[in-house]
């Protein structure tokens, strides 16, 4: 039989594998690259200066602005919060043809308020495609993004705030498997620029990422389990990547598009991603709580293609927006118009964690960062 001493010791490495395995945890979870849209498109949201109280209550350290909202702006100063800052799609045009309006819009929307907010991307232009209802602007994308980044690199900060776009899944012609994704042959000549561009600046190409659109797409060959992170194995063997989730199999979509391109290197970063809790197919409370507390913790990782870095993703949206359109775009919200959260999972905020260990009765109070 051991001696005590020897058990002791025992007891001793087994007491701070596990401390060190929680507190590893804890560390990843304390790193959750998380942050969240605010979208102002309805008659009964909040004042700025309330929406920011509110980020702060929560612990919610990153946000996306669609526009540069002055009340907004104002109200980020000192706040800590990283700021994706918007430029309208109905901006693009100006800021393309023109330098000195892209170094004028830069001074009125960074400069006035660098560095009390942290401003991290500027994001010129949202979802255009140079096939679709956003074609028109299409041509004006890559020089509005060129104008503003001049604009800043004039002031020394491109490393500091990087310029780039936001696209969704529809540049996308091949997702599956993931390893064989490709753009669209018919977008090619509009992004490959682009991202070169990107490689140039070491800039993040901004994806929109839905695992609900395509779900209810494809309801017959994707599982619910699959899209709301819930299948409890790899249901998709790509190579020597295994697929527990449809929103990693759709990100590393995104990531083989751009290496095939054999442009360069580029690191995505999520600039949507939400399930609505209403008004569609699978559109339910459980359905969009499950995914939303699901890619809170998703997001301290990275993906099966890109595991070394987090991915830096941003939920859609802050508020249910009643003036949206059609009805469950009106359902994305993690917060109602009063503040009160709709789903009861944290982004950081503090909670006691008991842990007890029987075997010699040990009792283990930690502090989690979710």
């Amino acid at each position: 039989m051991p001696s005590l001493f020897a058990r002791n010791q025992r007891f001793s490495l087994a007491t701070l594998l596990l401390l060190l395995e929680l507190l590893t945890g804890n560390l990843r979870m304390a790193d959750a690259q998380i942050g969240v849209c605010y979208g102002m498109l309805g008659n009964n949201l909040p004042s700025a200066n309330d929406v920011i109280g509110l980020y702060r209550s929560n612990n919610i350290k990153r946000m996306r602005l669609y526009d540069p909202n002055q009340a907004a702006l104002e109200a980020l100063r000192n706040s800590g919060i990283e700021l994706i800052l918007g430029v309208p799609n109905s901006d693009l045009q100006g800021l393309a043809t023109n330098p000195d309006t892209s170094r004028q819009w830069v001074q009125k929307n960074v400069l006035n308020f660098w560095p009390s907010v942290k401003i991290k991307y500027v994001a010129v232009g949202n979802e255009v495609s140079p096939v679709g209802g956003s074609s028109s602007v299409a041509q004006y994308v890559l020089p509005a993004i060129q104008n503003v980044y001049q604009a800043i690199r004039a002031q020394g900060l491109h490393d500091q705030i990087k310029v780039s776009t936001s696209i969704d899944m529809t540049l996308i012609g091949n997702s599956f498997p993931p390893s064989q994704g490709s753009f669209r042959g018919d977008v090619r000549s509009y992004l490959d620029p682009i991202i070169g561009y990107l490689v140039y600046a070491n800039a993040p190409l901004l994806v929109n990422v839905y695992p609900y659109f395509s779900y209810t797409g494809n309801p017959r060959d994707i599982s619910l389990p699959y899209a709301l992170f819930t299948s409890p194995n790899v249901m998709v063997w790509d190579g020597q990547y295994g697929y527990q989730n449809l929103f990693d199999a759709i990100l590393d979509s995104v990531h083989a598009a751009i290496d095939n391109t054999r442009i360069g290197y580029v690191e995505v970063v999520v600039s949507e991603s939400g399930w609505p809790s209403d008004g569609g197919f699978a559109a339910t409370y459980d359905n969009a709580r499950v995914y939303l507390e699901n890619l809170v913790r998703r997001s301290s990782r990275g993906s099966p293609r890109r595991p070394s870095k987090p991915t830096e993703t941003y939920i859609f949206a802050l508020f249910d927006e009643n003036n949206k359109s059609p009805e469950i775009e009106k359902h994305f919200g993690l917060f109602n118009p009063n503040k009160q959260k709709k789903y009861p999972f944290g982004f950081g905020t503090k909670r006691n964690e008991e842990v007890v260990i029987d075997d010699f009765n040990a009792t283990i109070s930690l502090k989690s960062d979710m």
